[in-house]
């Protein structure tokens, strides 16, 4: 005889069933990456706090408890950048992993390069609590953190351990700053070249942080080119051969943009490329109630401004400089507008907080599917192809 059930027994083997069955469905979404499935997980994520959320990503990332990118890398996405080969073009712009401590991780979930950073030469704590903030309306994130950082010999520590490894294959980049209190920013510049020169596969100038006092200013013409001069002089001691990028703010005058392209190209204080853009002061159009915060702010509000300063950028170096766009990358259609204005790279951050890691995965499937339907064999013959025409008309009539 079967046995019979209580009612209360009934409800419970139900709820047993119905908790089982969506441990059994989550499991399988978070398996097979599904991007509906992480998208709704990452907004019920967002109970957390920010920093800590940050904090608890970078954790699981450096022991490679995160899903792995399954999508083949195509001869589409490949291309050689200022020396460099990358098996794609998306990679994760610095500010996730400043410490160096996931990139194992992030290499598992399908990002071409990894930029670590920003590293000061001493180890500072960055600006005070609360210092990141979530702007869900607009999908976008404000954060002063201030360039907090274990420092120079910690991080180089790091990386060299993981380097002896031989277990990274993806494109290493350090995003370099200089110390809050630091009176010789040059200085600190040169350190950070002379301590890293070993390990990266390029190096980037940070001189756009909206959250130091006074490193904006850096990006003044006669203050770039002392700079850049210096760091390439000892550059060329230390590591010939490693790249050397500036990164710069998108909130720029015309003449700011001038300036910066004229030093870039000048023989004397030329760079191997530049990053584009790092986050904006401007508030313009927002609607989350975090929008009076101050700090710089990321993700989808600053896309069309970052790629406007790509494209600025591109025509006023001939695209003789390689750039890395940065700045609201979301989807595939976002990454290949930056590429058709100029940017040979795209890094992206901010979408990993509203999308999680398979946003990756998710670009790189549709930039593949653009240049198929486009009839683009690689991805290089679409660096700037908005403005090749006039570039080339422009030559021809001087």
């Amino acid at each position: 005889m079967a046995p019979k059930y209580t009612a209360a027994q009934k409800v419970k083997q139900f709820a047993s069933l119905a908790v089982t069955g969506s441990i059994a469905f989550s499991g399988i979404c978070l398996y097979k990456q599904d991007e509906n499935f992480y998208r709704g997980l990452m907004k019920k994520l967002h109970i957390l706090d920010p920093e800590h959320a940050h904090r608890i990503s970078v954790f699981l990332l450096s022991n490679r408890i995160n899903p792995r990118c399954k999508l083949e890398d195509t001869e589409a996405m490949k291309s050689k950048v200022f020396g460099r080969e990358f098996s794609n073009p998306v990679g994760l712009a610095a500010g996730f992993d400043k410490h160096g401590e996931a990139v194992l991780g992030l290499q598992d979930i399908g990002f071409g390069f990894v930029e670590v950073g920003s590293v000061t030469p001493l180890p500072q704590d960055g600006n005070p609590k609360p210092r990141v903030f979530r702007l869900s309306e607009d999908e976008g994130v404000i954060n002063r953190y201030g360039f907090n950082s274990d420092g120079h010999e910690v991080v180089h520590e790091r990386i060299k351990l993981l380097r002896a490894t031989n277990n990274l294959k993806t494109v290493l980049g350090i995003n370099l700053g200089k110390n809050k209190t630091s009176a010789d920013a040059i200085g600190d510049y040169v350190l950070g070249v002379e301590r890293f020169g070993d390990l990266a596969d390029y190096l980037v100038i940070n001189v756009s942080s909206p959250n130091t006092p006074g490193l904006r200013s850096l990006q003044g013409k006669e203050n770039l080119s002392n700079l850049i001069q210096e760091v390439v002089k000892h550059r060329d001691i230390k590591c010939p051969k490693v790249p050397l990028l500036v990164k710069i703010a998108p909130d720029l005058t015309s003449q700011d943009k001038e300036d910066i392209a004229s030093t870039v190209l000048d023989s004397k204080s030329r760079v191997d490329g530049l990053i584009v853009s790092n986050t904006t002061v401007s508030r313009e159009g927002l609607e989350s109630k975090h929008s009076v915060e101050t700090g710089g702010l990321s993700g989808k509000p600053l896309r069309e401004k970052s790629t406007q300063t790509i494209a600025d950028m591109y025509l006023l170096t001939n695209g003789e400089i390689p750039i890395i766009g940065v700045g609201g990358v979301g989807s595939g259609q976002d990454a290949y507008e930056k590429i058709c204005a100029g940017a040979s790279l795209i890094q992206l951050y901010s979408a990993l907080v509203f999308q999680g890691p398979p946003v990756v995965t998710k670009i790189r499937r549709e930039l593949q599917e653009i240049l198929e339907k486009e009839g683009i064999s690689n991805i290089s013959q679409a660096v700037g192809s908005a403005h090749k025409n006039k570039i080339k008309n422009e030559n021809s009539a001087t």
